[in-house]
């Protein structure tokens, strides 16, 4: 029986550290967190007040937790763990925002060649085509033509008004020119810029980190990022619903926000998703601390939190939404957030680094099964879109991207060979 999740034979093997109470301690939840955990395993939405408690449970609770969460995943995604093997295209890393953590950001000062050329995206592009990755993530700052005049001449000087129109063209170029997937990220988007932006790119995204209006006020993370404003990110989510668009969105834990918030984060996530069903990834990031920011002396959420907020982000969001932890955050501890109710890892990149964390390299793909074996599951190679909106849901991919789509992808929607032989599809 389900309920099982409570006898203590049962419970995933996690370190005492972050998931698990010592031996000899009652690992049995309390009559409270077992109740909330009966309802979800029952299929009930939880509310707030129930993923408030479950954030900030005790330590003998926190097993529990975990465990109701793995159920809840292996009900609606299996024992399957997906990543999407992909080169990271930096487009642009100008920026009219300044967030109090963020190294990603450049200047014309510090960076004069302010964007990547057509050559040189395709360079990217073609090493990883050569390896059988699947998705070109474009990540860019924000609109930096608003706050640099060189960038705004750059563009000009190309025959582009704004960023976005020069993505759009790149996103089309590595379309036209290789078999790898576009997915971009370019930061807050009206209806009509992400609908320009739909014919070229399989799946979008934009990190949503946190609700806490807090965080914007004078002294916090996001004084200096206007983009970074939840009603902005919002606005954002609910334009990819209106339009239809398979998107990816998440939390950033340790910035500042309490473990309350982070509940009232996941909650606009799933309202928005029960409005349009669109969203369908969700990523539980680790803040990083990167020196020479003004939170280079802060504190990183321990992989105790990030269990937490994963397991909650799984009971609260249900069994259908694909949830990702970064693994090369955490180094070699990341497979403890398989025991958290997690389903993917995410962007893995033999070729390029991870430009937003420079300072943590990818695991290995070899190592990255091998360690997902290990906990009892099977790691695939993905496309950036999932494969139940590949296979079920196609009005969420444009017209002109789904027969292409569909013929890279096998007839359970995964990358058509698994990683490495996806070149030989096509596109």
């Amino acid at each position: 029986m389900e309920r099982d999740y409570l006898d203590p034979i049962l419970m995933p093997d996690l370190p005492q550290t972050a998931a698990r109470p010592a031996r000899g301690v009652d690992e049995r939840p309390s009559p409270e967190i077992a109740a909330i955990l009966e309802r979800a395993l029952a299929g009930e939405a939880l509310r707030r007040d129930d993923g408030v408690r479950l954030i900030g449970c005790g330590p003998r609770d926190v097993g529990a937790v975990c465990a109701a969460a793995c159920v809840i995943r292996d009900r609606g995604r299996g024992r399957t763990v997906s990543f999407s093997p992909k080169v990271f295209i930096p487009l642009t890393r100008l920026c009219r925002d300044a967030c109090g953590y963020c190294t990603f950001r450049t200047t014309p000062g510090s960076d004069p060649a302010l964007y990547m050329t057509p050559d040189q995206v395709l360079d990217v592009a073609r090493r990883g085509e050569q390896l059988g990755c699947t998705e070109a993530l474009f990540t860019l700052g924000e609109r930096p033509e608003q706050r640099f005049p060189e960038a705004r001449e750059w563009l000009r000087h190309r025959g582009y008004r704004s960023t976005l129109g020069y993505l759009r063209d790149m996103a089309a170029l590595v379309l036209a020119e290789t078999a790898l997937w576009p997915h971009v990220n370019p930061g807050t988007l009206s209806e009509a810029e992400m609908a320009s932006l739909r014919d070229v790119s399989a799946s979008m995204g934009l990190m949503l980190e946190t609700t806490s209006e807090r965080l914007c006020a004078p002294g916090g993370p996001h004084e200096h990022a206007p983009s970074k404003h939840p009603r902005a990110r919002l606005h954002t989510l609910e334009a990819a619903g209106r339009l239809r668009v398979a998107f990816t969105t998440g939390l950033l834990l340790g910035i500042g926000e309490t473990p309350d918030e982070r509940v009232d984060t996941l909650l606009a996530i799933r309202d928005s998703h029960d409005r349009w069903g669109h969203v369908q990834e969700v990523i539980v990031q680790n803040f990083r601390a990167k020196p020479k920011t003004p939170m280079g002396s802060s504190a990183e959420p321990d992989v105790g939190e990030v269990v937490r907020a994963a397991a909650v982000a799984r009971l609260m969001l249900g069994s259908t939404i694909n949830i990702q932890v970064p693994p090369n955050l955490t180094a070699n501890g990341y497979p403890i957030y398989l025991s958290a109710g997690i389903n993917d890892w995410g962007g893995i990149s033999p070729v390029t680094i991870d430009f937003v964390n420079p300072e943590a390299p990818w695991p290995a793909i070899a190592s990255l099964a091998a360690r997902t074996a290990e906990a009892g599951l099977t790691l695939r190679a993905r496309l950036p879109v999932y494969p139940e909106y590949l296979l079920y849901r196609p009005e969420y991919i444009s017209p002109s991207l789904r027969p292409g789509l569909r013929a890279a992808a096998d007839k359970d929607g995964y990358a058509k060979g698994g990683f490495g032989s996806h070149a030989a599809a096509g596109s």
